[in-house]
């Protein structure tokens, strides 16, 4: 049964119990207590309502991460619509397709980023209201609006939303394979069967500090969020550029004492190989989560044996599922391990079932695709039926088993080994990446005439991305000509990593491009 039928229950819970505990912190920014967080998600949930936004419509939030950001969330779920966050260090072009894509009634948005927004929206002809912050911090910012906004144009009290467990939450959007992301959408029982697992298994405590390392936009912050939010814990905010720096990060989370961490294992890898963890006290660090990608066996042993003293646990699942699969790291990592460990059991509101490409359960110990079924499946891609039905699987009693794309293998009874993708979906920095988006960007540059993109198995970081051009003219762009078109054209995570010129990329025998040929071309 789960907890809450709405998300912002939580916050509401939690300021009713500990009103002047610290619910977000920022640290050398500021704080905000539970009594204040709440407070403030109200007066947004006023000025929302005054701007017209109804239960199932969406907002968009153009924030950096920030208690700005954290309270705009909450505000936009007690109005009963749905939050559609973005990027604000992507193309402006990529997240006004985004907002444009879900019909935003309302964006909240850093005044910086005002004009190149409303100039994409203008041309794909979208005019939502909005909400514009002088900056991002502290929650300050996102007060001062509200507060100037109240004395030009008074927004009477309203009421919160009738909580309703079916109702849409948030719209995640992932990268698409046509070059176009598309918006997960997720509702409150998804999330709160989550919410709710997570508090089965990993016993949070109202003392807890959790970090909140992953960006808004990205599925690794819905635990981040409301796992800490429901227990009336505190959410240590990590900015984008700390969240990068090892050299930093390390001392920072002994500093304040972060005792349930989070992230990708690309980041943990750094941590463990630049962040010189021996010169700190990390005496308060008691879970270690790690999600998005294959932690290499090597990294992982390293950060065991400098910190041993925490539970260490894989958790698996893509955007659509959130967390489906877990698996808790021994204790010891011997030597004679060299193959990354499993994704592990299914988690206890999901079902697995492993599946040939008949649709039929393979034996056990065969290779075959993870197919979820469970409280915390997405309600469907945003606006693309066709894609949503071709996303799951039907059973001959109706259930609707959601196909991951990735194929496993069960090695021991009830635990499942990742093998590889079925698609040309890969994982880069915990980011789930479309080759055919990055192809779809490269196509943009004037020069280009031909663009295929592969990843390459990297040991020691996951995955490389290496892009193969041919180009109309004899002149090629050069390099930092690329790196700054990608970069003003696609998110940081999907530029290139190496860049290959061809006087005509490879075909197969039906003319299309051929990857496998691709692959065999020297580094």
């Amino acid at each position: 049964m789960l907890s809450k039928a709405g998300l912002f229950q939580f916050l509401d819970q939690a300021a009713q119990a500990y009103p002047d505990h610290p619910a977000a912190e920022e640290p050398g920014i500021g704080g905000i207590t539970y009594r204040d967080l709440a407070s403030l998600s109200d007066q947004l949930r006023d000025r929302l309502c005054h701007l017209g936004v109804q239960p199932g419509d969406r907002v968009g939030i153009y924030l950096h991460k920030s208690i700005d950001s954290l309270a705009s969330i909450f505000g936009i779920l007690k109005t009963g619509a749905a939050y559609v966050p973005v990027d604000p260090g992507a193309p402006a072009a990529r997240d006004a397709y985004i907002l444009n894509d879900c019909q935003v009634k309302v964006v909240i948005v850093e005044a910086g980023y005002v004009d190149a927004l409303q100039e994409e929206l203008k041309q794909l002809g979208s005019f939502p209201a909005l909400i514009s912050l002088p900056g991002t911090g502290g929650g300050q910012s996102l007060k001062q609006a509200l507060d100037q906004a109240q004395r030009d144009d008074p927004a009477p009290a309203s009421q919160t939303a009738q909580a309703n467990a079916e109702h849409l939450a948030y719209i995640l959007y992932t990268s698409g394979s046509t070059g176009k992301p598309k918006g997960v959408m997720l509702t409150h029982r998804a999330a709160i069967s989550f919410v709710d697992w997570c508090s089965e298994v990993f016993e949070p405590l109202h003392e807890d500090r959790f970090s909140s390392h992953a960006p808004f936009h990205f599925d690794l912050s819905i635990l981040d969020i409301y796992v800490p939010i429901k227990h009336g814990a505190t959410v240590i905010i990590i900015s984008e550029e700390l969240g990068k720096d090892p050299v930093r990060l390390a001392p920072f989370i002994s500093t304040n004492k972060i005792s349930v961490w989070y992230s990708t294992p690309s980041i943990l890898s750094f941590l463990v190989q630049y962040g010189k963890l021996d010169r700190y006290d990390y005496a308060s660090l008691r879970t270690i989560l790690f999600a998005g990608e294959v932690f290499p066996i090597k990294h992982l042993r390293m950060l065991k044996n400098a910190l041993p003293e925490p539970r260490y646990f894989n958790l698996y699942g893509p955007t659509e599922t959130n967390v489906c699969t877990y698996y808790e790291i021994p204790a010891v990592i011997s030597d004679d391990i060299v193959k990354p460990f499993p994704i592990g059991m299914a988690c206890s509101h999901y079902e697995i079932k492993v599946l040939n490409d008949e649709g039929q359960e393979v034996p056990f110990g065969q290779e075959g695709e993870l197919c979820g079924y469970g409280l915390g499946m997405m309600e469907g891609y945003w606006n693309l039926p066709e894609r949503t039905a071709s996303a799951f699987w039907i059973d001959a009693d109706g259930k609707k088993w959601y196909r991951t794309g990735d194929i496993v293998i069960e090695e021991h009874p009830g635990i499942y080994t990742y093998i590889s993708r079925r698609d040309r979906m890969v994982k880069k920095r915990g980011y789930r990446v479309e080759l055919g988006e990055i192809e779809a960007g490269l196509y943009r540059h004037p020069a280009v005439r031909e663009a295929a993109v592969i990843a390459l198995e990297d040991p020691e970081n996951g995955v490389r991305v290496r892009a193969f051009l041919s180009c109309k003219e004899d002149k090629r762009p050069s390099l930092i000509e690329l790196k700054r078109f990608c970069a003003e054209n696609l998110p940081n995570y999907m530029i290139p990593d190496l860049f290959t010129f061809l006087d005509v990329l490879p075909k197969t025998s039906t003319d299309k491009i051929n990857y496998q040929g691709l692959k065999q071309i020297p580094v």
